[in-house]
This record gives structure tokens, sequence and C-alpha cells, in this order.
């Protein structure tokens, strides 16, 4: 007796799968390359050898290489969202805990996309990105002492946070001082204070 032929409408969820496993392989490779390297260093042909695809599929489904850049940001953020959102508004410690661990994985790329924005279009709207990020996450994440606050008392205050927990201070106290994770959580947290206090 034969076995039953795959339904049309299985064989199409396998293609679906298969399709969206795919754009996900691809989009981790973007965001892998475009962290760890400078823009006009990243090519789709090597993007897509690593994902295991061919340019043709890359540009199928991305349509160039600032397509791609784009959809990669988009998931970036939306990662990057999901973490640093995670503590409750208010949570001081929790937030500079989950501030920097965000900076220890992405603090060097984030600099490395700041230094591209003014000749690389693609990099200026990736850091576009993550400044409009940071903010929101200010907002939310210092949500009970902004609320104390009206007017241009309050944008102060926001302006403050929002240079505090930037990531070039990060830089400075990681990178150019050298100050182990422990020591930068303790100065942070110490900067954030006096800034709400």
């Amino acid at each position: 007796m034969k076995a039953p032929r795959p339904t049309r409408a299985y064989r199409m969820s396998a293609r679906a799968k298969s399709a969206a496993s795919t754009h996900a392989r691809i989009l981790e490779v973007a965001i892998r390359q475009f962290g760890d390297r400078f823009y006009d260093e990243v090519s789709l042909a090597e993007v897509a050898r690593e994902a295991g695809v061919t340019v043709q599929t890359v540009l199928r489904r991305f349509g160039s290489k600032e397509g791609l850049t784009e959809a990669a940001t988009a998931l970036g953020v939306e990662r990057v969202r999901t973490e640093r959102w995670s503590p409750p508004p208010g949570d001081l410690d929790a937030a500079v805990r989950g501030l920097l661990a965000h900076y220890e994985a992405w603090g060097d790329r984030s600099l490395r996309f700041l230094a591209q924005e003014q000749r690389v279009a693609a990099m200026r709207r990736v850091a576009d990105s993550g400044r409009a990020l940071h903010r929101e996450w200010v907002d939310h994440a210092f949500a009970p002492w902004l609320a104390r606050k009206r007017g241009a008392a309050r944008a102060r205050l926001r302006a403050r946070l929002i240079a505090v927990t930037d990531v070039y201070v990060w830089k400075i106290v990681r990178r150019d001082l050298g100050l182990d994770p422990q020591a930068v959580e303790v100065t942070l947290r110490e900067l954030v204070a006096a800034v709400v206090a």
C-alpha cells in the first residue's frame, strides 16, 4: 500500500519554515558582521557564504546591502528593547546593571557604528536608531524621577540622564581608564544617583 502523499498545505508550511529559517540565519550573520567590522569591509558575498545561501537569495530577501542593514538594525533594536526594558521603572540598580551588560556585549560595536556615521548613510541610520532607543530607555527606566519634574526642569534632568548613561561614558571608564566591570557599575550607579538626587 502506498503511503499518502503530503498535502499541499504541509509542503507550503515546510517551505515557509525553511524560508523563515534562511531569513533569520542571514540576519544573524549580518548583525555579527556589521557589528564586528566596518561597513565597507562587509560584503554581501561574505554574508551569503557564512549564512549558507547565495548572494541572489540575500538580494531577493533584502534588496541591497542597505536593505540588509536596515533589517538587521530593526532586529537589533527589538532585542535591545527586550533586554533593557526588563527591569521595572525606578529600579536604578537593575537599570544600571542591564545597561552595562548591554554595553559589555555591544559597546564596542556601538562605538564602531558611531565612528562611521558621518561617511556612511546606512551607519548614520543605525546610530540614529540607537540614540532614539537610548532616549526611550531613559524615559522608561527613570520614569518616577522624570515624573516629578515639569517643563525645562524635566528636560534638563532627562538630558543629564541621557548623557551619564551614554555609551561614551562607558567607553571612558571601561576602555580609556580600564576599570573592571564591577568598578564601572559602581561608578555609573553613583553618577546616576547623583543626577536623580
